[in-house]
């Protein structure tokens, strides 16, 4: 998200999703994160088991830390010094002037030619771009590519020596897990160089991206990260690490059902895009401007209910489950078959049966539609011909596909 000073400029509450690539709904709301929040001071207190017999004994003040916890906590706090030191002098502070007044994010060094990587809604709709070093340099910067369904923009400093930019380098976001310790970067409500800390909470999260459809609604963003990092509006754009100082993601959006002052408030949950969806969309917006991104053209249901799995006579419960097709996409030229014609979905309370289950890509098993769009956007390009497994009428149909481009 940007976020404004006086400029209380912020405010981009996203609808989460409902469906496939062209749909989302309104409950709850998400942020786009122009700034992730300062995390909160938490002290851990190590528990103390009392000796066998001793329940009824009178209470004694707690046992001091072991001198091995103490050098645990202290190796910890180092490491996270060590980090903040190495990561920070390339992580930005992003000041965009608009034509009704001005706003802020977050972005970082991408490499030494002065590419600074943010979020596309950052940047949107700037007359100017200033760039600000931890050092305290400033610099003007220009906007060389954008993507609306990464929700991510390139932009290139001017005038800054070699000496300034500090590329921070890219994790393989596939190898991140649950639970892991992450932190988090950036310029949150315009204070420069917060680190906040937390864990990764989930992967493989969709949300509506910034690229309306044609047919109405939003395609989708899909293979999101979700951590509970503190992140708030000036956050938007900036890195999500691990503890080796490389970066697995690109915070973009916080979860909110409330707001103080007109900014939304953090609530533990917020959303980047993975670094492996990076290292594909920038080099092309370096090179072009812009991504082309494989599609399908399809609307379509995951995380099917056991209602709806009974109402549809569905064969298992897992899939994606296809509720209508672009006419004349390449899933119609494939013979993919959807529930109802586009167009039609807001017409029913339930789902309707008749679409195909999709239950596999290439033979890798598709469990939700997340699954699908994860294969697509990291092992495809236009062009690519790729096989969808689908069960239509309890039988099970391999149905060859040509991906196209997502319509610009």
């Amino acid at each position: 998200m940007r976020t404004s000073r006086r400029w209380t400029f912020w405010i981009v509450l996203l609808a989460l999703l409902a469906t496939f690539s062209l749909a989302c709904s309104l409950t709850p709301f998400f942020s786009a994160l122009n700034a992730p929040a300062a995390a909160p001071t938490a002290s851990v207190a190590l528990p103390t088991v009392p000796p066998s017999g001793a329940e009824n004994a009178p209470s004694a003040s707690p046992a001091a830390p072991s001198p091995s916890t103490q050098a645990s906590v202290s190796d910890f706090e180092t490491t996270l010094i060590d980090l903040y030191r190495q990561v920070s002098p390339g992580v930005v502070a992003i000041r965009v002037y608009l034509a009704d007044g001005g706003a802020q994010g977050s972005g970082f060094v991408y490499d030494k030619e002065g590419h600074i990587v943010t979020n596309f809604h950052v940047v949107d709709g700037a007359e100017k771009v200033e760039i600000d070093f931890i050092s305290g340099r400033k610099a003007w910067a220009r906007i060389i590519g954008t993507d609306k369904d990464s929700d991510l923009a390139v932009l290139q400093v001017e005038d800054v020596p070699q000496d300034e930019l500090h590329p921070l380098p890219l994790a393989d976001s596939d190898k991140v897990q649950v639970g892991q310790i992450v932190v988090a970067l950036g310029n949150p409500f315009g204070l420069k160089g917060t680190m906040t800390m937390g864990i990764v909470s989930a992967l493989g999260r969709t949300l509506p991206s910034e690229h309306a459809a044609a047919q109405g609604g939003y395609f989708t963003a899909g293979d999101m990260i979700q951590t509970d990092a503190p992140i708030n509006p000036g956050n938007s754009g900036g890195p999500l690490l691990n503890l080796k100082g490389q970066v697995i993601g690109i915070n973009r959006a916080i979860r909110t059902t409330a707001s103080l002052g007109g900014e939304p408030v953090n609530s533990g949950i917020g959303f980047a895009v993975p670094s492996n969806i990076v290292r594909r969309v920038v080099p092309a917006l370096i090179k072009q401007g812009y991504y082309d991104y494989p599609y399908l053209g399809i609307s379509s249901v995951d995380d099917l209910t056991l209602e709806e799995v009974e109402s549809l006579n569905l064969p298992q419960q897992t899939g994606a489950y296809v509720v209508s097709v672009v006419p004349g996409s390449p899933a119609d030229k494939a013979g993919l078959k959807g529930a109802v014609p586009l167009g039609q979905q807001e017409n029913y309370q339930t789902l309707p049966p008749g679409g195909d289950l999709i239950i596999a890509v290439d033979g890798h098993p598709v469990r939700e539609f997340n699954d699908l769009l994860h294969y697509l956007f990291t092992y495809t390009s236009p062009g690519d011909t790729i096989t969808l497994t689908v069960l239509r009428d309890g039988k099970k149909l391999n149905l060859k596909l040509t991906l196209g481009k997502r319509p610009h």
